[in-house]
């Protein structure tokens, strides 16, 4: 079913409010991802860029944005989010159904040259260790020498006592930052599968549903360890506010 873009467009709006309202710091995550896309391609004449976990596609529309250049896949396993996606977003992106850790996920892009840069945001935390370790090591073996990682997550200090302290500040910045928005996760879903416009498109599947949503509770070193068993040569953290973490790692 074609969909039309301004009911596109309400919908994606809809669900990037009710993602803010998880994550004050967002938007400020997104761009230090991007920043790094792109200094670390700035050479490259035409980047080949993923976004895992992508939603409707709101990061990897602001890499395209950035490398205009670029061919940007924006994958996930929700079919009614890439519908969505694809109807507000149009060509700027490629959307592509498919369940991040499964068997054979990177197979089934069908990848015709070396991976620039593999992005993702606050979606990797769903997936069991063993799982996150195979994405690594996927990732690791198609990104082309030089090609870069980066993780936008919830990932805990090594410290306990930091961790706490971290989640204290969280909070304080939170009451300080209370969004406009209404909406959560739940009640979008709810909205979604009542509207009559929608009703046509693919039933939700939603990160919940997700094969491997296991769940880890990883530190940055436990990440950090985990990417250089994987094949990545550098790696580390380039921003932090609270728990929220930007991790970088360089093939």
């Amino acid at each position: 079913m074609s969909m039309s873009t301004t009911v596109a467009a309400q919908w994606v709006e809809r669900w990037e409010s009710q993602q803010q309202r998880y994550a004050i710091d967002r938007e400020e995550r997104f761009t230090v991802i991007a920043d790094v896309v792109e200094h670390l391609a700035r050479d490259r004449p035409s980047p080949l860029i993923v976004d895992l976990g992508s939603g409707p596609g709101a990061l990897a529309a602001r890499l395209a944005a950035r490398l205009p250049t670029a061919e940007v896949l924006a994958l996930d396993a929700d079919p009614l989010l890439l519908e969505l996606g694809r109807a507000h977003y149009g060509t700027a992106l490629r959307h592509v159904e498919v369940t991040i850790g499964a068997e054979g996920w990177l197979d089934t892009l069908a990848l015709d040259r070396p991976l620039d840069a593999a992005v993702s945001a606050t979606a990797l935390h769903y997936l069991g260790e063993g799982t996150l370790h195979e994405v690594y090591r996927g990732l690791a073996e198609r990104l082309r020498p030089g090609g870069v990682f980066v993780n936008g997550d919830h990932i805990g200090p090594d410290s306990a006592v930091i961790h706490d302290l971290a989640q204290e500040i969280g909070r304080r910045r939170s009451g300080r930052c209370q969004t406009l928005a209404q909406e959560d996760w739940e009640s979008w879903w709810a909205g979604a599968t009542a509207d009559p416009e929608l009703s046509t498109l693919p039933e939700r599947t939603g990160e919940r549903g997700h094969p491997h949503c296991e769940g880890n509770d990883l530190s940055v070193s436990g990440h950090i360890e985990l990417l250089r068993e994987a094949g990545f040569v550098h790696a580390g953290t380039v921003w932090q506010f609270g728990n929220s973490q930007v991790l970088v790692a360089v093939r």
